[in-house]
């Protein structure tokens, strides 16, 4: 990926995201179930932040929110520059559409779209033209650039996701989210698509957020954030370490 320079400069201290007092709330009275219970974190650019914690400790409402696919009960977002949380349905999916990447458990790639059609409709749909020498270098440095005409059904999990990860790419986005991306993936899958996602950080200079209830993905991160009952309890910044620092360092994506 060392061919391809990041769009913005790499400043850690420089917060793609801000949440300041997020609440979160369904229901009322007796029956009010607080999923976010003021939470206030900065997401750093050109990081890899994992958020962890048990079921139901909010992590993937968090997540939800601050991408802009869910709303707050109160408090405020701001997205690459940008209040978002006033923004009409129509703004959110302009800007989702422009700075932000989804890498999900379930791939969501389209079964009528080849892995190539796949790739590039973030661009496609935005009236842009793909950067085809971009996609070229994100698809040999996967392993799927030999899949391009193949349709999902033809492919392999691990190939799908990873297909899902160079979407997420190709358009540059501000920030990428991932919301449990190795869930249907056996190991060296799951270890293949977090070594891309952590060299899109180190090579690309991408944001990367990844909720996972998976301590061994967290530790492919540089910060994890540990949500419980609503509210971050833990803030932690950490190095890769044992096999993910062998993987960042060592080889890349393998084919499967």
């Amino acid at each position: 990926m060392a061919a391809h320079t990041a769009a913005r400069a790499r400043t850690p201290d420089d917060d793609v995201i801000t949440a300041t007092a997020l609440t979160k709330t369904y229901g009322r009275g007796t029956a009010e179930v607080r999923a976010l219970d003021g939470v206030s974190a900065g997401i750093r650019r050109a990081r890899f932040t994992a958020v962890v914690g048990p079921s139901g400790s909010g992590k993937s409402t968090l997540m939800h929110c601050v991408a802009g696919l869910d709303t707050v009960t109160s408090g405020s977002i701001v997205l690459d520059g940008t209040e978002i949380t006033g923004l009409s349905d129509r703004q959110l999916t302009r800007l989702r559409r422009k700075r932000i990447g989804f890498v999900f458990q379930s791939f969501n790639l389209l079964p009528q779209l080849t892995a190539y059609e796949n790739i590039v409709l973030p661009v496609t749909m935005s009236g842009g033209r793909p950067d085809r020498d971009l996609v070229d270098h994100l698809c040999d440095v996967l392993g799927i650039a030999h899949r391009m005409a193949h349709r999902p059904a033809e492919l392999s999990g691990g190939q799908q996701q990873r297909v899902a990860v160079a979407r997420a790419l190709v358009a540059r986005p501000a920030v990428i989210f991932a919301d449990e991306p190795t869930g249907n993936l056996d190991s060296r899958a799951g270890a293949e698509v977090l070594t891309m996602l952590r060299r899109s950080v180190d090579e690309l200079g991408q944001t990367v957020v990844m909720v996972t209830h998976d301590p061994t993905a967290a530790r492919y991160a540089d910060r994890v954030l540990t949500l419980a009952d609503g509210r971050v309890v833990r803030d932690e910044d950490a190095v890769p370490t044992g096999r993910a620092a062998a993987l960042v360092t060592g080889t890349g994506a393998g084919r499967r």
